[in-house]
């Protein structure tokens, strides 16, 4: 196959998830009051569950980081961790969590560290 089509490929795949979780989250947020902080929750347990079904891997080797980089995929990457680290006992579980996630965790706090010396903060006004 023509790699250039293959990346295009891989473009639409991600794509074609990515947005199937977004539809799934605008719906949520249209026709339900909940706030954002409970989809924001209700999606990152979703990853864990249906990591914890075997499921999410799934659509993590289809779409990739269509799959990966939304919220319910950093619960995929936590419930993974502890999987992982489970099988060194329960100690393993809670730094098999922490020791898959810190690498994401460690550049969301220094780009935004980062984003607030370049861009000067200041409050919204309604």
């Amino acid at each position: 196959m023509n790699p250039y089509l293959d990346i295009l490929l891989q473009f639409a795949k991600a794509f074609a998830v990515g947005g199937a979780i977004c539809v799934v989250a605008q719906v949520v947020i249209n026709f339900t009051k909940l706030t954002s902080g409970k989809i924001l929750v209700f999606f990152m347990l979703a990853g864990v569950a249906l990591e914890a079904l075997g499921l999410y891997r799934y659509a993590v080797d289809f779409a990739g980081a269509g799959a990966t980089v939304p919220i319910s995929g950093f619960g995929y990457l936590l419930a993974r961790g502890a999987m992982k680290g489970a099988e060194r006992g329960l100690f393993g579980a809670v730094t098999g969590t922490l020791a898959a996630a810190s690498a994401g965790i460690t550049a969301a706090v220094l780009f935004s560290f980062l984003a607030a010396l370049v861009f000067k903060p200041r409050s919204k006004k309604n």
